[in-house]
């Protein structure tokens, strides 16, 4: 921590989070809390739906014959900090829902990873209907492997990472395709590869412009449990090139501990993840700008009615952390 920031008199609870720079403060603010929002069974996806207030989410894979439940959360009180409301389930089983984005028409587009009896695919639900539809579910008439994180362009196209965890996690088959990242096309029905360097691809976002692809690569986490430190735990950034191609391929940052799994932006290009111990947050540049403490958190997302509010998943809690940053939409969103 700097000298700065030790002379700070201000109430923020300092076990909450580390300052690795002083620009840091930008985004914790003043009195910065991150007070528990709820104690519940909350693993992946987070997704906050402004429409309704409430945060949808996946559930830490059961024991025995795998599967998640996806989960919605009413909140209540317009204000930080926000209330529990009533917790639903959505869907149980799910065919092993895991990352989830809400897209430009106000739907979840999720990630099925499959099982061993149902093929994997991102759908797509009517959150009013709850019907779902098959968004995409196969490369030149290979299955996929275990949809992990997926995100919309503004252009309507659904960019996905497709590692191979659930070959690796015993509920699917062995895998058909390598670890790739994806653009599906909705309107021309096309999809392709954009990516296969990856040995774990995982988390992905956009900057702000949509100038800038980043994503996550786990392949230090191999199967549960397991973390080597020789094999990526980094983030990858790539140029988006007329809007369909990426090059340009660059790291840029090296996360630790644990690997970085959720990633998002803010409105000024600042890039989040998750770590071991909880949210790193980087500069434009990859220099690592400090840490919001959150144990066991896999994933994350921003919300709330200004969307400065931080939706921290930890397995058993959900907390929540009021910032002074606003999380970046694509254009175009909902």
């Amino acid at each position: 921590m700097s000298d700065d920031a030790a002379k700070d008199d201000s109430k923020d609870d300092r076990s909450t989070f580390a300052i690795v720079s002083d620009d840091f403060r930008k985004v914790l603010g003043k009195n910065f809390q991150r007070p528990v929002l709820i104690e519940t069974n909350a693993h992946e996806g987070p997704v906050y739906v402004a429409a309704e207030h409430a945060l949808y989410f996946t559930t830490v894979p059961e024991p025995g014959p795998k599967n998640t439940a996806i989960m919605r959360l009413a909140l209540k009180g317009d204000r930080f900090p926000f209330e529990a409301g009533e917790l639903d389930i959505v869907r149980q089983p799910s065919n092993m829902a895991n990352g989830m984005y809400l897209d430009r028409k106000g739907r979840l587009l999720i990630c099925e990873q499959g099982t061993l009896d149902q093929k994997a695919r991102i759908s797509r639900m009517n959150l009013k209907t709850r019907a779902l539809e098959t968004v995409v579910d196969q490369w030149r008439g290979l299955p996929l492997n275990s949809p992990n994180d997926v995100i919309e362009k503004s252009d309507g196209t659904v960019w996905f990472t497709d590692p191979n965890y659930g070959e690796l996690q015993g509920f699917k088959a062995s895998a058909k395709l390598g670890a790739f990242v994806y653009r599906h096309d909705p309107a021309t029905g096309q999809t392709a590869v954009v990516a296969d360097s990856f040995n774990k691809p995982n988390g992905l976002a956009f900057s702000p412009d949509e100038r800038v692809l980043y994503i996550t690569d786990t392949g230090a986490n191999q199967a549960p449990g397991t973390y080597f430190v020789d094999l990526p735990h980094h983030i990858r950034a790539f140029d988006v090139h007329k809007g369909r191609h990426v090059r340009g391929d660059r790291h840029f940052a090296t996360v630790s501990p644990g690997c970085p799994d959720g990633i998002k932006l803010d409105t000024k290009g600042r890039v989040y993840t998750s770590s071991a111990t909880g949210v790193q947050v980087f500069s434009p540049q990859g220099d690592l700008l400090g840490e919001i403490f959150a144990p066991r958190v896999a994933n994350f997302t921003f919300g709330g009615p200004k969307n400065d509010v931080l939706f921290i998943l930890g397995d058993t809690q959900i907390w929540q952390a009021k910032v002074r940053a606003k999380g970046a939409l694509s254009r175009g969103a909902s």
